[in-house]
């Protein structure tokens, strides 16, 4: 087994970590913009923020072993990867999105959401989409 394969291997799996909770993270929030109820919001409050924080080192993992993939690769093969630079435009909005959930989390906390449940399933779509054109240029490769 390579080094190569490990690398992509615990990638992958990291990544499979992280979006879970970064596609469940934006359904409290919805749950959240829904509810008037104070022990729900205490609740939703606690799942919110255990959830960040448990998924956070799995976004830091998967930049990382992403990372030692591409040293691994090595620099000429970056430079004419033309595909990868597009994904990793996709993954840094990922990485932005991710700390803009980070934001959303301190407004819940200290009672300041002023966006509705409809904001937050719109915004619920947002990583599944980059997900998608990621997967695409990881497996296509398209000679762009």
């Amino acid at each position: 087994m390579t080094t190569l394969l490990i690398y992509k291997s615990l990638h992958i799996f990291f990544m499979v970590a992280w979006f879970a909770g970064i596609f469940y993270l934006p359904r409290l929030f919805v749950y959240h913009a829904m509810s008037s109820d104070k022990p729900c919001h205490d609740m939703l409050k606690t799942m919110e923020r255990k959830l960040l924080y448990f998924v956070t080192p799995f976004a830091v993992l998967t930049l990382v072993f992403g990372v030692l993939m591409i040293a691994e690769y090595g620099r000429e093969w970056f430079r004419h990867s033309l595909w990868l630079h597009y994904k990793l435009v996709f993954v840094i909005a990922l990485y932005l999105y991710h700390a803009y959930c980070f934001k959303l989390l301190a407004d819940f906390k200290h009672d300041r959401n002023t966006r509705s449940h409809k904001f937050y399933r719109i915004f619920n779509e947002a990583p599944v989409l980059i997900l998608l054109a990621i997967i695409f240029l990881a497996i296509l490769k398209p000679a762009l």
